[in-house]
């Protein structure tokens, strides 16, 4: 096996942190897409059960992508992990808290037949969809724009920025976006998923709003990188065999850096495009009532725009935008070329079995959520 050298393996493990944050947005995206529409596709306790069950059976599943993005960040890019988990770290909590909403308003929310009891949970679960999906949007904002932080010779990592100064317009930009993204495929997924009526016609409407916007917003923020200053670019020549060292790549901001590689490989415009023909498609979906169209399409949509952000900023993982040569490469942030083999065949081993298990979840869980279960079922929420 000797083309699996420390330059390939690097590379695959930036694809397969790639993969597994679509993963996430794929499966716990349209869960919490759906949270964010609960508020306004559903009017009635019996339209929000439908809704939440929807969901239900499959949101503790999807928790699995986002611990493996969390663990392959902390494995195969420990100065990434490093810089990103302590200075979001307040984004991160709040992403966290909000998370926290969700399991125990799926648990508490039918503990009483109490309304006032149900509509408090009902805007706990909307809050546990919304504010992540925000939030994550602004993080990758700011991973696009550059986060302040600097590395000192002792390889030690320095955060100078606040909770407050990550929301900025095109950061802003990007937290709508990954929102309307969601929402879309939250919409989708409501109209696969439950009975024609009330609420898949509401969440159809919602759909055809979240698809124009995501176009908006991706077009917004495109011109943003192509003419805003939004870029950086290497200045030496990195040896992608070398040492991991922070300080070994001499980096500049750039004013549409993020756009070079689609000059070297052209192949990579595919990313964008599908981020753009996804919604349109979805929103193709919707308006002719085929809900399987309108699932691909908010599921290519996401594909396309995480893909957009990976394959635009390749090689650089975390640039620093207040000491562009602290910035993080796929050549100069990862673990030891032994740590990311050994780590490599397991994940061979085991994503297979995620893989599995949540299309074998899929599969016994599917079909619609009717008015009649919801009402007679014992196992619904």
């Amino acid at each position: 096996m000797d083309f699996l050298d420390y330059e390939m393996l690097r590379v695959i493990w930036w694809a397969l942190l790639g993969v597994l944050l679509i993963g996430f947005a794929l499966t716990d995206g349209y869960d919490m897409g759906t949270a964010a529409l609960l508020p306004f596709v559903a009017r009635t306790d019996v339209e929000r059960r439908m809704v939440i069950n929807a969901v239900g059976p499959h949101w503790e599943g999807h928790q699995v992508w986002f611990i493996l993005g969390g663990g392959a960040i902390f494995a195969a890019w420990p100065f990434v992990y490093a810089v990103s988990f302590s200075g979001f770290y307040l984004a991160m909590f709040l992403v966290l808290s909000a998370l926290i909403l969700r399991p125990v308003g799926f648990k508490y929310r039918s503990k009483k037949p109490d309304p006032k009891w149900r509509s408090r949970w009902d805007w706990a679960l909307f809050v546990g969809g919304l504010v992540p999906a925000l939030v994550f949007g602004v993080a990758v904002g700011n991973v696009l724009a550059g986060a302040p932080f600097r590395i000192d010779g002792d390889l030690r990592s320095w955060y100078e920025g606040g909770l407050l100064g990550l929301f900025t317009p095109f950061t802003l930009v990007c937290g709508l976006l990954s929102v309307a993204m969601l929402v879309l495929h939250g919409s989708a997924w409501l109209a696969i998923k439950v009975e024609h009526g009330p609420v898949h016609d509401r969440a159809r409407r919602f759909g055809v709003i979240a698809a124009i916007a995501a176009v908006a917003l991706f077009a917004i923020g495109w011109a943003f990188i192509a003419w805003g200053g939004i870029g950086f670019r290497t200045v030496n020549t990195v040896d992608p065999m070398g040492p991991s060292n922070p300080l070994r790549t001499v980096t500049e901001a750039a004013a549409g850096g993020w756009l070079a590689n689609y000059a070297l490989y052209p192949w990579m415009i595919a990313a964008p495009l599908l981020g753009f023909v996804g919604p349109l498609l979805a929103l193709l979906g919707i308006r002719r009532g085929s809900e399987p169209l309108a699932f691909t399409g908010s599921s290519l949509a996401t594909v396309g725009i995480i893909s957009t952000v990976g394959l635009s900023m390749f090689p650089y993982i975390l640039p620093s935008s207040i000491d562009p040569r602290s910035s993080l490469t796929v050549w100069n942030a990862s673990s030891s070329e032994t740590t990311l083999f050994l780590m490599l065949i397991v994940t061979v081993i085991f994503l297979p079995m995620v893989l599995g298990y949540t299309a074998w979840a899929m599969r016994v869980m599917w079909g619609r959520v009717t008015t009649q279960e919801v009402t007679t079922s014992r196992d619904f929420y």
